[in-house]
């Protein structure tokens, strides 16, 4: 208690107080009893470790007797439970005297210098230490090994821990990694002390592991390309393709972090510290028995369960995946995308086409499964019919006709006109157009019919052509086309002949423009009449030559006349028996 309070307290006079303090120290001279005051208090100096004994012990605060002329107080948080009044405590003296007098103690400073100092005299760095997590601070935690020890985020684990929250109140283990005495400061690591005894397990383990055996694990760590399997002491790789025969999108699917798992050791590297797990593998492959379970040409009903641009994959069983090809899904159908036709999640009915036990690949077809309609064309479409179709396809070769729907039949250019040069399918028709056409040939095992437009009508030159266009006559025509070796004229609908740039001008010229232009009318020769190749050759130049001697041979003879009529003016007439004579001369 303070003495000054008691004194109010009481309400003592001074002299009456000082007169009953001598009568209790009895002979003690005044200068004795200074000297007795500095003994007893010259010891207490502030920053220094003193024992006390509890005399009082409230909700807030213990009362403690250090021996000083008045009584300290530690507040009761600093203890962790209540102590007992009487109980001997050390205590830190900060302050002899604060501004009220008291004195001013500290038991959680002591105890930490304390343990600081015991700490520092019984251990090292690299030495072990254990406590309980108190609190979480930035970048770590606060383990309380007599005193309070900083252990990073970093060293708590080997792997990173998501909320180290997680850690407050439990008792760890860890291994002192640096000292630091001027600032009291001590940094331990946790995950020092695991790699060093992961190592120790690891090397054991290492020895004992085999391939082809089958232990357990936890797993650690879940990517997506597969799992990391703790064997205790060393991880290992469980890939996706291990996990399951059949098919899994993400190793999640199967596995979650710290499940216990029983895996097979696949391949081990003891060099490299490498190990591949299966999880699939403790079970026989679905691939096994494939050939007995699954007959080529037998007929099975799965379900898709992907689908891709080349084609879509059924699912027969677990662990059994067929590929339908996109040119397995329909006879007669176009299909851009398989997805036209199926999606995820549809059962279909499809034909085994071929197995690839090593591979483990299966060819399946969908279109199997029905009559192919192209057996049945040859008998519905034989060789003369008349069909009529529309045009789907336009190329430089000819036209698709659509016969029916899947079933396209080929025009080609040349099947297109007995008599007209054809360069572009386009000349003729357009995409859409309906049309007649006559069958020519059909080719089942290729899939292909061959069409033709101009057997549709007989042929011109078997008769009209040859009768009407002979050698050495000469014909009017329009040019219609200019190509780099001659010119192209139409004789009459659907009829041209070749006009070779040889045949155009007796001069040398680069480009049959330079002579004519298309549109133009010319006067040509027949030069020829092939029946067999049914090309007709014309010249313009031995047109234009006879007609030149043609017109020369007229002048001639009309100068003759004039001679003629000039003699006659000047000579005797005639008689009409010498006319008559003459004019038979010139008959004869």
């Amino acid at each position: 208690m303070k003495q000054k309070d008691v004194v109010k307290r009481l309400s003592i006079e001074q002299d009456t107080l000082e007169k009953e303090v001598a009568e209790a120290m009895g002979e003690i001279a005044s200068e004795d009893m200074a000297q007795l005051y500095d003994d007893s208090t010259k010891e207490f100096e502030p920053d220094k470790i003193v024992q006390g004994k509890v005399i009082n012990v409230t909700n807030d605060v213990v009362v403690i007797d250090v021996g000083y002329k008045s009584e300290g107080e530690v507040s009761a948080s600093e203890f962790d439970t209540p102590p007992e009044i009487g109980e001997e405590v050390s205590v830190l003296l900060e302050a002899v005297e604060d501004e009220s007098g008291t004195v001013v103690l500290s038991k959680k400073k002591a105890d930490r210098i304390k343990g600081w100092e015991e700490l520092i005299a019984t251990k090292k760095e690299g030495d072990l230490v254990e406590g309980k997590v108190i609190r979480k601070i930035k970048g770590g935690l606060l383990l309380d090994v007599g005193v309070p020890v900083f252990l990073p985020a970093s060293q708590i684990d080997i792997r990173r821990t998501g909320d180290i929250s997680e850690y407050i109140g439990r008792t760890l283990q860890a291994q002192i990694i640096k000292i630091d005495q001027t600032r009291m400061n001590i940094v331990v690591s946790r995950r020092r002390l695991i790699e060093e005894e992961r190592k120790k397990m690891k090397e054991k383990l290492l020895e004992e592991l085999e391939e082809g055996q089958v232990r357990k694990g936890v797993v650690k760590n879940i990517a997506d390309f597969g799992v990391f399997v703790d064997l205790g002491g060393i991880d290992g790789l469980l890939h996706i393709t291990d996990m399951s025969w059949g098919r899994i999108s993400h190793p999640s699917e199967l596995v979650s972090i710290d499940d216990e798992i029983e895996i097979k050791i696949l391949k081990l590297d003891r060099k490299k510290e490498r190990i591949a797990l299966g999880l699939k593998q403790k079970t026989e492959s679905p691939w096994t028995d494939i050939e007995k379970k699954y007959p080529i040409q037998s007929k099975v009903t799965g379900r898709v369960v992907n689908v891709m641009n080349y084609g879509a994959f059924v699912k027969l069983e677990d662990g059994i995946e067929g590929l339908v090809h996109i040119s397995e899904i329909s006879w007669t159908k176009r299909i851009n995308h398989p997805s036209d036709v199926v999606n995820i999640g549809d059962e279909v009915e499809v034909v085994v086409l071929d197995i690839n036990k090593e591979k483990q690949e299966i060819s399946l077809g969908m279109k199997q499964t029905e009559i192919n309609p192209w057996s049945l064309v040859e008998e519905k479409y034989p060789v003369g019919t008349v069909i009529e179709g529309r045009v789907r396809n336009l190329t430089n070769y000819g036209a698709f006709i659509e016969i029916e729907e899947g079933i396209d039949g080929l025009l080609h250019i040349s099947d297109m006109s007995w008599t007209k040069k054809i360069s572009h399918p386009s000349e003729m028709l357009k995409k859409g157009d309906n049309i007649q056409a006559q069958v020519l040939e059909v080719d089942q095992e290729r899939k292909r019919v061959a069409l033709g437009m101009k057997q549709l009508h007989s042929d011109p030159w078997q008769d009209e052509i040859l009768g009407k266009y002979k050698v050495d006559d000469t014909v009017s025509g329009k040019v219609t086309k200019l190509t780099n070796f001659g010119v192209f004229v139409e004789l009459e609908t659907d009829l041209e002949g070749l006009l070779h740039i040889s045949e155009l001008t007796d001069k040398k010229i680069k480009s049959p423009n330079e002579v004519v232009k298309v549109g133009d009318v010319v006067e040509v020769k027949i030069l020829r009449v092939d029946e067999k190749e049914r090309k007709i050759g014309l010249s313009l130049v031995k047109a234009q030559s006879d007609e030149e001697e043609s017109e020369s041979d007229s002048e001639e003879e009309e100068n003759q006349v004039q001679d003629s009529s000039s003699e006659s003016a000047d000579a005797p007439e005639e008689s009409e028996e010498s006319a008559e004579q003459n004019e038979e001369e010139k008959e004869e």
